[in-house]
């Protein structure tokens, strides 16, 4: 069986949330990171990375 890779928007997501969490962030207004739609999550990813 041949399983597919996870496309390079998911790949980042994933990234984006695994180094959220690394830094500390598990919630953003109270909903958990898996949650957020790519936007949302993208916007956050900034913010700390501006910090």
């Amino acid at each position: 069986m041949i399983i597919p890779k996870e496309s390079k928007i998911e790949e980042k997501r994933d990234n984006m949330i695994e180094d959220l969490v690394n830094k500390g962030v598990f919630k953003i207004d109270g909903r958990q990171l898996y949650e957020l739609n790519l936007y949302e999550l993208t916007k956050e990813y900034i913010t700390e990375e501006e910090n």
